[in-house]
């Protein structure tokens, strides 16, 4: 009965032992995840970044270009067919890398806080007519949640109306510590 008793004892400590490193494998399984899931936000985060950097270098280093961009914001009308056609691929461009984000954020591989910056940036752009007129003639569609949110945006407005005039102030020079034209002070 000794035997018997040692077997038993010994297959409880076996079953003991197996149920901790079950207990300790999940453990670890769930901070890996974790460190998979933190990996991936940033990894979304940077190929989005990376998407907008571009367009970003792109404006900064070809004036042309960059006035395409700012004069179709303003009014598309002001632009000829063949610019009106780069204009609409750029802000695909842009656009896409906000619908990214904006899913990668309904999946929560990407922080809020993180997204909310750009749902900012996106209704900025929004706020300029040109861009609205874009957005209503876009020949090719971007998904059906990402269309729903941005429909969403348009009628809320800018999350900061003043931005879009701060914007035009400075594109045409003056500062908030302009002097006024037609002042003297003006002639500097």
């Amino acid at each position: 009965m000794t035997n018997g008793l040692d077997l038993e004892t010994l297959a409880n400590v076996g079953e003991f032992v197996s149920a901790v490193a079950v207990v300790v494998s999940l453990i670890y399984l769930a901070f890996q995840v974790r460190q998979n899931t933190a990996s991936l936000r940033t990894e979304n985060y940077a190929r989005a970044l990376e998407r907008v950097a571009d367009m970003q270098a792109r404006l900064s280093s070809d004036g042309a270009f960059a006035g395409i961009v700012a004069r179709g914001t303003a009014d598309t009308a002001r632009l000829t067919a063949t610019e009106r056609v780069q204009f609409t691929w750029t802000f695909y461009e842009m656009f896409g890398a906000f619908e990214f984000m904006f899913h990668q954020s309904e999946s929560n591989a990407l922080a809020s806080e993180v997204w909310q910056r750009w749902a900012d940036t996106l209704s900025w752009w929004m706020s300029f007519p040109g861009v609205r007129a874009w957005w209503a003639a876009r020949p090719a569609p971007f998904s059906a949640s990402f269309t729903r949110y941005v429909e969403e945006q348009l009628q809320k407005g800018p999350s900061d109306p003043g931005a879009t005039g701060r914007w035009i102030t400075f594109l045409h020079g003056k500062t908030a510590d302009s002097p006024v034209a037609g002042t003297d002070d003006s002639k500097r």
